[in-house]
């Protein structure tokens, strides 16, 4: 698999041109050219800051940032007043002694040489200040970063009842320490890619060392490098780049906010991706069982968790197959409907000029409009929008004679359905399925929905995340792996990770 970017001809300037030349010079003992080097590269930009000053009184410096990137106190703090303030620092030859100094006055827990005029440009716009001396062919990069980020909150997509209430954020080392806080085991593995001719986006490969198998994390890794694109702005390029079969509309990688999500799948032998500037993380590989679950599951006890997993399943079937059912039984199975209830619902459609398939659709394309307008409008009126518009809407249509009554609850219950399931993005592919379902119902009957069924089967037994069969639960001689799909088995039992890793719940061999 490989992944280029496509240029128009004329529409994107050159890298050549954007780019000075003599980014990948070493920096030269003096100063003022290493200065005049890093200005060209940022010319044209306000926000880059040049602080020069003289260490010790007599040697000339200069500390290069970003405004808005670097925290400019602890710059004063811990680098411009000690290194002003002190005196000099001289070596046998009565030279400033550099390395000395800084050892001796800068309190910044991390500090790092850099060579090049790329190694700064890298530092500079990763918020770390870097420090040139004159006289000096080496810079140090400062490990001062201080940007504003969001606070560390509940999620908002992936709410429970129980379980913790924190979830990631933007920062990509926030997050990371979300999973060393409850991974406290040195085999916690990280992994850095950069991605993003621009942007230089850090991506980080995180695995639990001896757990998961070590193809996985070299197949993701191979695949996330061949990945060439301007810029990488959130995991859902990664997302569509990295999965086995990017035109299935099931989903093959979970992104999920929740830490105890990311922690459960790495004990369970999987790898996690997380990405620099995006609150989401991806797990693979996972199966559609995995999509289906939720975290809540095993915070309950065995029974709760059973029957909620029960109740999920059977809203599963109704969210794809409930219009496709009634429009097959009211177009060709009319028989199978009692005498009682055939009479209202034929009363009901006596003013409808549209047979079941089309008046099912129009009702299922206005309620899909009215999701994403509830979605898409600011959060104080996007749900009254929302349940005002489908009663409004509906209320109107029925009086109308647009469309029946059955039909309202038919569509109502539907929606209701997909709201069960805990991931959006398997709730998005059993959306997507509905309207080929409806068509093969109004064409065939509960033939059709059969047919369909079996496609549908076929294609998921077909797919495959990060290698791993995406139904790989049903599996022969694999007992082990159905005791925790249709139920929540008790912790006791639960002794065996999932078919991608055969070593047994808390061993190492």
């Amino acid at each position: 698999m490989r992944f280029f970017e496509r240029r128009k001809k004329g529409n994107l300037p050159q890298l050549a041109a954007t780019t000075p030349s003599g980014m990948q010079d070493a920096l030269a003992a003096d100063i003022n050219e290493n200065i005049q080097n890093i200005q060209n590269v940022y010319r044209d930009c306000i926000d880059i800051v040049f602080r020069s000053f003289q260490i010790a009184g007599h040697t000339s410096a200069v500390l290069i940032y970003i405004n808005g990137l670097a925290n400019v106190e602890e710059m004063n703090e811990n680098v411009l007043r000690p290194l002003m303030e002190k005196h000099s620092a001289s070596g046998q030859d009565g030279q400033l002694n550099v390395t000395s100094l800084l050892e001796q006055q800068l309190t910044v827990a991390k500090v790092n040489k850099v060579q090049t005029i790329d190694e700064c440009i890298h530092y500079i716009a990763s918020g770390n200040p870097v420090l040139l001396v004159d006289g000096q062919s080496e810079g140090f990069a400062l490990g001062l970063s201080g940007w504003e980020k969001r606070a560390i909150e509940e999620p908002v997509a992936e709410s429970v009842i129980r379980g913790p209430r924190e979830g990631f954020i933007e920062s990509l080392e926030t997050n990371l320490s979300l999973l060393r806080r409850r991974i406290r085991s040195p085999l916690l593995k990280t992994k850095s890619v950069t991605l993003g001719k621009y942007t230089k986006t850090e991506v980080v490969i995180c695995y639990m060392e001896g757990i998961a198998p070590e193809a996985f994390v070299t197949e993701a890794e191979k695949r996330l490098r061949r990945i060439e694109l301007d810029g990488v702005l959130e995991t859902g390029y990664l997302e569509e780049l990295i999965e086995d079969h990017p035109y299935s509309p099931f989903p093959q990688v979970l992104s999920t906010e929740r830490p105890d999500v990311a922690i459960a799948s790495l004990l369970e032998g999987r790898i996690v991706i997380m990405q620099d500037g995006s609150p989401f993380v991806l797990v693979m590989p996972v199966s559609f069982y995995s999509l289906i679950q939720s975290s809540e599951d095993y915070y309950q006890r065995t029974l709760i968790g059973t029957l909620i997993r029960w109740l999920r399943y059977l809203f599963l079937l109704i969210s794809l197959l409930l219009p496709s059912a009634y429009i097959a039984i009211l177009t060709f199975h009319q028989e199978m409907i009692p005498t009682t209830l055939l009479l209202t619902v034929a009363a009901s459609r006596e003013r409808v000029p549209f047979p079941a398939l089309v008046e099912a659709l129009i009702m299922e394309i206005v309620f899909e409009a009215l999701r994403e307008a509830g979605v898409r409008l600011p959060k104080q009126t996007g749900a009254a929008v929302s349940i005002v518009g489908a009663l409004v809407i509906g209320q109107a249509a029925v009086q109308a004679g647009l469309v029946s009554a059955p039909m309202i609850m038919i569509v109502a219950l539907t929606g209701i359905a997909s709201f069960t399931i805990p991931r959006f993005t398997a709730g998005i592919a059993l959306r997507m399925l509905r309207f080929p379902m409806m068509f093969l119902a109004g064409s065939l009957g509960l033939l059709g929905i059969m047919l369909g069924l079996l496609l549908v089967l076929i294609h998921m037994a077909s797919l495959r995340s990060l290698g791993v069969p995406y139904l790989n639960a049903h599996v022969p001689n694999r007992d082990h792996q159905t005791k925790d799909v249709l139920t929540r088995t008790p912790w006791w039992k639960l002794n065996a990770r999932p078919r991608i890793n055969e070593r047994r719940n808390g061993r190492q061999g």
